[in-house]
């Protein structure tokens, strides 16, 4: 923040009298004189990140039912295993609320799931929700246009994830075969999004072999997390305050900031120093994997719809899981009723296996476990370390070991014809 604060005073001396929207902030700090500068590196892509790391990638860009086009990442095979004229199992894997396909990766090849499911031979996707860093474009409107903000998750759950599973699967997989279904994988909204697809177009069941929820969001009655529960009366009903908030970006892209940020962050650039010494003062409890945390502020927040964040207010008030609540009038127009309706997630047939953890402030146990009794076919997965949290399903020392690893062997054993565990 410090440097923030002394980066800006330069800024506005050097340019007092000229409004901010002309200033040309790369052109500033990127000068003849090295000396007199400070050079911005671009941002890195997820492409660029796993490409580091000797893995093929490719980027695909989905276009969706209702007009947007959407960022997936695709590791199709296994440098190490050679193995792209195999048929090979797919896993769609997707990030959580302000978030990106960059947070799979920050654990680096050893112990990151995309780079050990490709090892373990699985043809893996990284979805982008509609609105983040990867995903901001549209067939027929610009990020500018009053209505390209104006969707919640449910749309991402409805036409993003339904697209990337359909897209993924008529994409040819080793020796010229298409997959009829695959694996998903979600952290938070990641999951909230399966919940409402699968409730709303049950038809996607079929296309699930083994669906696990990391850090399960629906039922956000007992959450704890004190931002939420502070702001949620305010802007957890349709009112004056969520209709001044509603159907923004969240967090506006701001190329120089962002760039700022990963020039901050990224190994071997010019204020690395600062970045690990704000890690160090903030993780010094040795649970957090300190070299993959400055990647993550270096991606991090990747951008959404305020209404997504409006829509989790209203859970977590109502107490239920179901659609986003426009008022009355518009509710009795949309739904045919005054209050929006329950999503029916006793639709979902597919085998959903429960991540959930007693130190999870946006996931309490009580809840996850309210949504799981009305699951048909659930499996419970509690994490036995006290102090496991939201974020440790991507940070956390040992999450090779005590989640990776065991969602590769349950999806395994599924590819082998064994019953679920």
């Amino acid at each position: 923040m410090l440097l923030l604060i002394c980066l800006c005073g330069a800024t506005y001396s050097a340019v007092i009298e000229r409004p901010l929207k002309e200033i040309d902030f790369y052109q500033l700090y990127n000068v003849a004189d090295p000396e007199a500068s400070i050079s911005l590196r671009s941002k890195r892509s997820t492409l660029d990140r796993i490409a580091d790391h000797g893995y093929p990638v490719e980027h695909h860009h989905v276009i969706t039912e209702d007009g947007y086009v959407v960022g997936v990442f695709r590791i199709p095979y296994s440098h190490k295993l050679q193995n792209q004229n195999e048929v090979r199992p797919i896993v769609l894997i997707q990030h959580g609320l302000m978030s990106c396909s960059d947070a799979w990766i920050l654990g680096g090849p050893d112990d990151a799931l995309p780079y050990l499911l490709a090892d373990a031979g699985y043809d893996v996707w990284l979805g982008n929700g509609r609105g983040n860093t990867y995903s901001r474009n549209h067939t027929t409107r610009s990020t500018k246009h009053p209505d390209f903000w104006k969707f919640s998750w449910h749309e991402i759950a409805y036409y993003d994830i339904a697209a990337m599973i359909d897209y993924a699967l008529s994409t040819e997989n080793g020796l010229q075969q298409k997959e009829e279904s695959i694996h998903y994988v979600g952290h938070s909204q990641g999951t909230t999004v399966f919940f409402t697809l699968m409730s709303m177009r049950p038809e996607y069941n079929k296309k699930i072999r083994t669906a696990h929820m990391f850090a399960p969001v629906a039922i956000m009655k007992n959450m704890e997390n004190r931002l939420v529960r502070a702001l949620s009366p305010y802007l957890g009903y349709h009112n004056v305050y969520s209709s001044l908030f509603g159907s923004q970006e969240f967090i506006p892209g701001n190329g120089f900031l962002l760039s700022l940020f990963f020039n901050t962050c990224e190994p071997d650039l010019w204020a690395r120093p600062v970045c690990l010494r704000a890690m160090d003062s903030l993780y010094a409890n040795g649970r957090v994997n300190i070299t993959a945390m400055p990647e993550g502020m270096a991606t991090h927040p990747a951008g959404c719809s305020t209404n997504q964040i409006l829509h989790y207010m209203q859970e977590n008030q109502s107490g239920h899981f179901r659609q986003y609540d426009y008022g009355k009038a518009k509710n009795l127009k949309i739904y045919g009723s005054e209050q929006p309706p329950d999503y029916p997630v006793e639709l979902i047939t597919s085998a959903v296996h429960l991540w959930y953890s007693d130190n999870d402030d946006m996931a309490a146990v009580e809840d996850v476990e309210t949504i799981a009794k009305r699951l048909p076919n659930v499996f419970m997965h509690h994490m036995e370390d006290p102090l496991w949290d939201h974020a440790d399903y991507a940070l956390n020392w040992e999450i090779r070991e005590l989640v990776n690893e065991p969602v590769i062997a349950i999806m395994e054993a599924y590819e082998m014809g064994l019953s679920q565990v």
